[in-house]
């Protein structure tokens, strides 16, 4: 044997197994460094722009639409319901049926007393026969005659919603004075709309949290496909040693960015279909279909608090999507080890 190559077969088999698992950590890290590095010139492992990833993008965008309108809803009747249990807090009404030989004026001047003596009872305020016939004009046209007809007469009761009075003792003092006067604090009536509006966020709520869950299903199929056409280059990475922390990651910042893509288009098209309707309603307050629409559900407006639940969406789709890919992706990497063993 020649001395050169002898020296050299001397030198290898008196290598001290401490500089071999140095050798071997070198070499683990350069095939960490070779598979995790970002090279741009290197060709992704999900390709971009195909028609799954485009169809993905639309799918996503429509889900995100659905949920923001959602949101929208449920903020709506929520804000709707909160107004009207601060309206009903602080205003009661006694209302007065015309009788024979009641005289209306003093009628009204006696429950205004009687009201006005109460503790928690901030003011008590009869209604006039100008402002009766506006209130009538809607339905009964304008240039109402108020004494030709027989209408009730109100005074409105402003409470402390602080300290209510009490309504049983205020009801005993007024058909004291005049038998026909009725106090009505419309909290049963209240009461029925702020249950119907909390069963209607419940319901908004559960919708919001299929929607979501509809979109997870859309990205795992859509996952699948993507490791589907790209299984060959998937197995290859995997079992020369890609880690499948880096493989999941690929696809993750690959689904990702579509997510963000599609989640962004659906928030947008809602805020300018939110923005529309605002515009629509301050258009036509004036009209008595938008009056009785702006008392029922207020100005159809979200405010800020519903414009931050629209960007929240945006955000928790994006990172669903990113979460549900990776998942996925290591399932399926597990799946291969068990497969496969060693």
């Amino acid at each position: 044997m020649p001395a050169g190559l002898k020296s050299m077969t001397d030198r290898t088999t008196a290598r001290k197994p401490d500089e071999e698992a140095t050798d071997i950590r070198r070499l683990r890290a350069q095939r960490w460094w070779m598979f995790g590095r970002k090279d741009d010139r290197q060709t992704p492992i999900v390709p971009n722009g195909n028609i799954s990833s485009t169809a993905l993008v639309f799918v996503i965008a429509i889900m995100t639409f659905l949920a923001c309108l959602t949101l929208g809803a449920v903020t709506v009747v929520r804000d709707s319901a909160a107004s009207w249990q601060l309206q009903i807090a602080r205003e009661a009404t006694i209302q007065i049926k015309p009788a024979e030989g009641l005289d209306m004026e003093d009628a009204l001047e006696s429950v205004q007393a009687a009201a006005s003596g109460f503790s928690g009872v901030r003011d008590a305020r009869i209604i006039d026969k100008d402002a009766t016939a506006r209130l009538l004009e809607p339905w009964l046209g304008a240039g109402l005659d108020i004494d030709a007809l027989p209408v009730p007469r109100l005074v409105i009761i402003t409470i402390d919603p602080a300290s209510p009075p009490d309504f049983a003792a205020i009801r005993a003092a007024i058909k004291t004075a005049v038998p026909q006067a009725v106090l009505e604090d419309h909290r049963n009536w209240v009461d029925r709309l702020v249950a119907m509006a909390r069963t209607t966020v419940y319901f908004g709520l559960v919708v919001l949290a299929l929607v979501l869950a509809a979109t997870a299903l859309a990205v795992i199929f859509a996952t699948r496909g993507a490791m589907s056409g790209n299984g060959h280059i998937i197995e290859v990475l995997h079992f020369v040693g890609a880690e499948g922390k880096f493989i999941a990651k690929e696809f993750s910042r690959r689904f990702f960015m579509t997510g963000v893509k599609g989640a962004l288009a659906g928030g947008l098209a809602a805020l300018m279909l939110f923005a529309a309707v605002g515009l629509w309603s301050a258009a036509n307050r004036a009209t008595p279909e938008a009056d009785q629409a702006a008392a029922l559900f207020g100005s159809f407006s979200i405010g800020w608090g519903g414009y931050a639940g629209v960007l929240a969406i945006v955000v928790v789709v994006a990172l669903l999507t990113a979460e549900t890919t990776r998942l996925t992706v290591m399932r399926h990497l597990k799946a291969l080890d068990r497969s496969n063993p060693e």
